[in-house]
Parts: structure tokens; C-alpha cells; sequence
């Protein structure tokens, strides 16, 4: 019985060594709350952090792109792996150890490139028991100074053109004079290289021979940084105003209100025109329909004429002839009465 006991108790106390050891095991990962912010051609630091804080020498720590198959950096009993890495990391990222037995956890990035912009996924696994946690990465670089120069003539104006190369992301361009107003640009053009690096190309339309200096401002959006060039345009460069232009303007406005004055009265001559010619039309179809009338009213009358005519012909024939056949039948009879008294 003591036995049996003994082994139950044995039992229960690695239960809960077990137990205590897998609560002491769990963690959480947390990672920077804000995108961290990359220069070209500098070095990050890309960090992570175990709550509760603990040892993390003996992890396995890692840093992947969008997926685990995007290896960055591994960290694996108590060494760097590097069969899994991507190439483009080689040689490139190593471990922060200073703070591994507090908790923190860092993977130092040399050599910023755009292509190290994006997401990544640090990684901590003890045991079976892992956590995870994402952060962001945001690259910028400053390209070169805007390059600015006079290209020529713009119909009443002077057309400038800006360039720049070496940006990212996109950037900004905008064109000021010296007071700080701006100017609409007239267009603006984006282009990327092997390297991803944006080139931009902007063009401006100067209409004012007074503005005298004219300022290119290329900004980029992530660093809140610019780079800007100003350009002197001289009065001569800008086309001279011709005396004949406003006579000629005026002359145009006139021309263009005659022509509009003759176009309205033609349209209404022509209008009426129509009207009188559609009326004349309508009179010679009444005129026709009443000759159509006319005549079908004569030849009704002559067709009456003639059947009349023919009934009294008729008439006077059968009148005629009644008198002849009263004396005949007279005649028969009297005839008659003397044959009788004879007899």
C-alpha cells in the first residue's frame, strides 16, 4: 500500500514539474508597433521581444519574408544558419546578442536595397512551443540634386525642365517662385531602373517675364526630406509681346460677332424663305384639290344633263306616238260595229 502510494505521489509531482515546466516554456512574441525606417545604403536593426521576459540563448530564432520558405536569418543552437538563407542576405545579417538573456532579440540588416522593403516575420521557437510576430520594413533613399534648365520658348512663355535620379520610393516634385507659390506643373514623369530607383522629369511653363527665379523641389514622401534647385530666368528669354496681337485679338472678337450676326440673320431669311414656300405649296395643293372638285362637279352635271336629255327623248317618243294608236283602235272598232250590223 505504501508502495503504491509512494508511486502515485511520484506521479503527481511530474505532473506538476511537467506542467510547470510547459507554463514557464509559453510566450508571446511582440514586434515594433510603428514600420521600422530603412536608409539606402545603411544598416537596421530589426527587433523582437519575448513576454514574459526570458533567456532566449538557447531558441531557435528567425527572421522570414512573407512566407517561412523566405529564409533571412536563423538562429539555431547557439549558431547562425545559413544553408536555408536567401542570397541576396548573405553576408548581410547577423545577431544582436547583447540582450538574448532579457528577452530581446535583434537581427542587424547591412546595406539597405530596395528590396529589402516589405514585410518580414520574426520567429521563436522552445521546445514545441513557438510564437510569432510581423513588422515592416520601410525603405527610402535621397537621390541626386534636381538638375534644372531653360529648354526654349513655350508659345507666350518660357518652358523649364526639371530632373532627378536615385529616388525611393516616388517622389514629389514641386515647382515654387520666391515668394513660395506654387506652380501648376505641365507634366511629370516616373521611371525605374535595374536597381528599382525612380527617375522624374518634370516640365514647367513660365507665362510671367517678372517671376525672375523659379525653384525645383524634390521631396520624398517617406523621409519628409527634399533636395531643390533654383533657376534664374532672364526677361529677354521670354518672347516679345507683338503691338499688332491685341488689334489682332479685337479684330478676331469682331470678325467672330459679324460672322455670328450674318450666320443668325441668314438662318432667319432662310426660315422665312421656308415658310413663304411652304405656304405657296399648301395653296397650290388647296387650288388643286378645288379644280379636282370642280370638275368632278361638272362631270356630274353633264352626266345628269345627258341621262335627263335621254329620258326625254324617250318621252317625246312615247308622246308621239299616243294619238296615232288611238285613231287605229277607233278605227278597229267602228269597223267591227259595221261588220255586226250587216249581219
Amino acid at each position: 500500500m505504501e508502495g503504491h502510494c509512494s508511486r502515485s505521489l511520484l506521479c503527481c509531482l511530474a505532473s506538476l514539474l511537467l506542467l510547470v515546466q510547459l507554463s514557464t516554456e509559453q510566450f508571446q512574441v511582440i514586434g515594433p508597433r510603428h514600420p521600422i525606417l530603412a536608409v539606402l545604403g545603411e544598416d537596421v536593426i530589426l527587433p523582437c521581444t519575448l513576454v514574459p521576459a526570458m533567456n532566449a540563448e538557447n531558441m531557435e530564432l528567425g527572421w522570414f519574408r512573407t512566407t517561412f520558405s523566405q529564409t533571412v536569418f536563423i538562429y539555431w543552437n547557439h549558431w547562425e544558419q545559413t544553408e536555408e538563407q536567401m542570397a541576396e542576405y548573405r553576408g548581410r545579417t547577423s545577431l544582436v546578442r547583447g540582450c538574448l538573456t532579457e528577452g530581446h532579440a535583434a537581427m542587424h540588416l547591412r546595406q539597405v536595397r530596395v528590396s529589402d522593403n516589405g514585410m518580414y516575420t520574426c520567429f521563436f521557437r522552445h521546445g514545441g512551443f513557438y510564437e510569432e510576430a510581423d513588422l515592416e520594413v520601410k525603405v527610402a533613399g535621397m537621390g541626386s540634386d534636381p538638375q534644372v534648365h531653360i529648354e526654349g520658348p513655350e508659345e507666350d512663355g518660357v518652358r523649364l525642365v526639371c530632373k532627378a535620379s536615385g529616388w525611393f520610393p516616388k517622389p514629389q516634385v514641386q515647382w515654387r517662385d520666391l515668394s513660395g507659390n506654387k506652380f501648376p506643373a505641365l507634366s511629370e514623369t516616373h521611371s525605374q531602373d535595374t536597381e528599382e530607383l525612380f527617375s522624374v522629369e518634370a516640365t514647367l511653363v513660365v507665362r510671367d517675364s517678372s517671376v525672375g527665379n523659379v525653384t525645383c523641389s524634390v521631396l520624398n514622401p517617406v523621409l519628409g526630406q527634399e533636395k531643390a534647385m533654383a533657376i534664374y530666368i532672364p526677361e529677354p528669354f521670354f518672347p516679345q509681346a507683338s503691338p499688332w496681337k491685341p488689334a489682332f485679338a479685337v479684330i478676331l472678337t469682331m470678325l467672330g460677332l459679324l460672322l455670328l450676326g450674318a450666320c443668325y440673320f441668314i438662318r432667319k431669311a432662310h426660315s422665312r424663305r421656308m415658310q413663304v414656300r411652304q405656304e405657296k405649296e399648301h395653296q397650290q395643293r388647296l387650288k388643286k384639290q378645288e379644280q379636282q372638285a370642280k370638275e368632278e362637279v361638272l362631270k356630274t352635271i353633264d352626266e345628269l344633263k345627258a341621262d335627263l336629255n335621254q329620258r326625254k327623248a324617250a318621252y317625246l317618243s312615247a308622246w308621239r306616238k299616243a294619238p296615232l294608236y288611238a285613231v287605229v283602235g277607233g278605227l278597229n272598232t267602228f269597223i267591227l260595229f259595221l261588220c255586226g250590223a250587216e249581219n
